[in-house]
């Protein structure tokens, strides 16, 4: 039985990986589940899954869930220092590191210095320090399984063949918004951002996919996992979904694992690998589908060739791209700032930063909340001219 700690469990990766697990019968034991401040479904999910560990963020929040799980014998922690203690736990086999932004990162990295193997579906954590983690992962034989639909079926397709590989494809919906001019984005609201044509997801990776900005960090995301030059990664919008992924070999092949836009299915092909197991949903069928593929528009869209940019650039950057990002969507969520500013602002930011190497942890966190202050500022200050 492979023993799974799973940071996120309430968030949109996290309950669809406790699906594949309850689906899958005996296969799956969990030793820690944790979330941010959602403990009513965090409680639920401790009654069913009967985890050693439950962990929240805030300590008040902490202390509402043991006073609710005292009937269990479950330990309650807070904090980074929960999140650190359940990815690293002896007992752990595999951590599933399904939480939203770079908060990922400081557990990620712990649970590779145990030796635990990592079903990857947070990219911030390579995104901010790819270089830190892919060389923590190799010094204790550790495996990044992707989870992302795009990268698991890379992951796929490539099967350590990176020497013929010619360029990775990685295929984008186009988001709510694909097709639209710059004139109609101007009214978009939250609202309209987190209604995605085709995959149900977070709020956060919702808004990303509808500036492009998710496509922006898997770029990142997948030049530190497949070892490739940002100049072999392709993106091409792909409306349908089905293909996610390609991988061009230098002979002319090319190679793509369809599916439908499920999570289920790439959740369970990590948490399963090196196995293939049968799958309980429902099967896509080639009859009677049309599949139709696009260059984006840069122009309207500018997130793409920002993280080219950055990821060419390196250092420091990539984590002030991810960490001023994660401030303008939560900004746009809030209703401070429009759907056009949340690139511009991170770009911004990202303009104004003095690039560092990414050295060690401190440096890239240090990047980090300096690319969240300086955005925050400029957010402010933006706001007092308004009023």
């Amino acid at each position: 039985m492979k023993v799974l700690a799973v940071l996120g469990s309430t968030g949109s990766i996290g309950r669809q990986t406790l699906e594949v697990v309850r689906a899958s019968g005996q296969k799956f034991g969990i030793y820690a589940l944790t979330a941010n401040t959602n403990i009513n479904l965090l409680e639920k999910q401790v009654r069913e899954f009967r985890p050693e560990i439950a962990v929240v963020m805030a300590e008040e929040k902490a202390q509402l869930l043991r006073e609710r799980l005292r009937d269990l014998p479950v330990k309650v922690l807070c904090g980074m220092e929960g999140l650190i203690q359940a990815a690293s736990a002896e007992k752990v086999n595999m951590v599933v590191t399904a939480v939203s932004g770079s908060i990922g990162l400081q557990p990620t990295l712990a649970a590779l210095k145990a030796g635990k193997n990592i079903a990857l579906a947070n990219k911030e954590t390579l995104v901010a320090a790819g270089d830190l983690v892919l060389n923590t992962a190799q010094l204790n034989n550790c495996s990044l399984i992707p989870v992302d639909s795009e990268h698991s079926a890379i992951f796929q397709c490539l099967h350590g063949k990176k020497k013929t590989v010619n360029k990775l494809i990685l295929t984008a919906s186009g988001g709510p918004f694909c097709g639209w001019s710059k004139e109609k984005l101007r009214e978009v609201t939250p609202a309209m951002a987190l209604k995605h044509p085709n995959w149900n997801m977070g709020a956060k990776i919702s808004i990303d996919s509808a500036t492009l900005m998710n496509k922006a960090l898997e770029i990142i995301e997948a030049k530190f996992l497949f070892g490739m030059e940002y100049r072999q990664i392709e993106v091409l919008v792909h409306p349908q979904s089905i293909v996610h992924s390609m991988v061009e070999y230098k002979d002319g092949s090319i190679l793509a694992q369809l599916g439908m836009p499920d999570m289920h299915l790439p959740i369970q092909f990590a948490l399963s690998y090196p196995e293939r197991w049968a799958d309980y949903s429902n099967p896509l069928s080639l009859k009677n589908i049309e599949l139709t593929f696009h260059e984006p528009d840069h122009d309207t869209f500018p997130a793409l060739k920002l993280a080219y940019w950055c990821g060419e650039t390196g250092g420091t950057l990539p984590a002030v791209l991810n960490a001023a990002n994660e401030i303008c969507v939560q900004a746009f969520l809030d209703g401070r700032i429009k759907f056009l500013d949340i690139v511009q602002l991170v770009e911004n930011t990202c303009r104004q930063h003095k690039v560092s190497e990414a050295k060690d942890l401190d440096t890239i966190l240090a990047a980090d909340n300096w690319a969240r202050e300086h955005t925050e500022e400029i957010i402010k200050r933006n706001e007092l001219k308004k009023n």
